[in-house]
Protein backbone atom coordinates (compact mmCIF):
# COMPACT_ATOMS: atom_id res chain seq x y z
CA UNK A 1 0.00 0.00 0.00
CA UNK A 2 3.00 2.50 0.71
CA UNK A 3 4.15 1.97 -3.14
CA UNK A 4 0.43 2.54 -4.11
CA UNK A 5 0.69 6.42 -1.97
CA UNK A 6 4.04 7.11 -3.50
CA UNK A 7 2.48 6.51 -6.43
CA UNK A 8 -0.15 9.21 -5.99
CA UNK A 9 2.31 11.53 -4.44
CA UNK A 10 4.15 11.31 -7.32
CA UNK A 11 1.73 12.04 -9.98
CA UNK A 12 1.00 15.02 -7.95
CA UNK A 13 4.29 16.53 -7.81
CA UNK A 14 4.30 16.20 -11.47
CA UNK A 15 1.64 17.55 -12.66
CA UNK A 16 3.05 21.24 -12.90
CA UNK A 17 5.13 20.09 -15.24
CA UNK A 18 3.42 18.33 -17.16
CA UNK A 19 0.85 21.63 -17.22
CA UNK A 20 4.05 23.73 -18.11
CA UNK A 21 4.88 21.35 -20.83
CA UNK A 22 1.82 20.88 -23.00
CA UNK A 23 0.50 24.23 -22.49
CA UNK A 24 3.51 26.72 -22.23
CA UNK A 25 6.13 23.77 -24.28
CA UNK A 26 8.64 23.78 -22.30
CA UNK A 27 10.80 21.06 -23.33
CA UNK A 28 12.50 21.21 -19.92
CA UNK A 29 9.39 20.29 -18.39
CA UNK A 30 8.67 17.65 -20.65
CA UNK A 31 12.19 16.24 -19.92
CA UNK A 32 11.39 15.86 -16.33
CA UNK A 33 7.59 14.38 -16.87
CA UNK A 34 9.79 11.57 -18.89
CA UNK A 35 11.84 10.76 -16.05
CA UNK A 36 8.83 10.96 -13.75
CA UNK A 37 6.72 8.59 -16.35
CA UNK A 38 10.11 6.20 -16.16
CA UNK A 39 10.14 6.33 -11.65
CA UNK A 40 5.83 5.54 -12.57
CA UNK A 41 6.53 2.44 -14.34
CA UNK A 42 9.34 1.10 -12.26
CA UNK A 43 6.63 1.58 -8.97
CA UNK A 44 3.87 -0.09 -11.28
CA UNK A 45 5.83 -3.00 -11.66
CA UNK A 46 7.06 -3.36 -8.37
CA UNK A 47 3.41 -3.49 -7.09
CA UNK A 48 2.17 -6.34 -9.92
CA UNK A 49 5.15 -8.23 -8.60
CA UNK A 50 4.07 -7.85 -4.82
CA UNK A 51 0.24 -8.29 -5.58
CA UNK A 52 1.61 -11.53 -7.97
CA UNK A 53 3.50 -13.24 -4.84
CA UNK A 54 0.42 -12.11 -2.60
CA UNK A 55 -2.39 -13.98 -4.66
CA UNK A 56 -0.25 -17.32 -5.50
CA UNK A 57 0.73 -17.16 -1.39
CA UNK A 58 -2.87 -17.39 -0.63
CA UNK A 59 -3.41 -20.37 -2.83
Amino acid sequence: MDKFKQIQETIASVEADVTKFYSGGNGAAGTRVRKVMQDLKTLAQEIRAEVTQKKNSAK
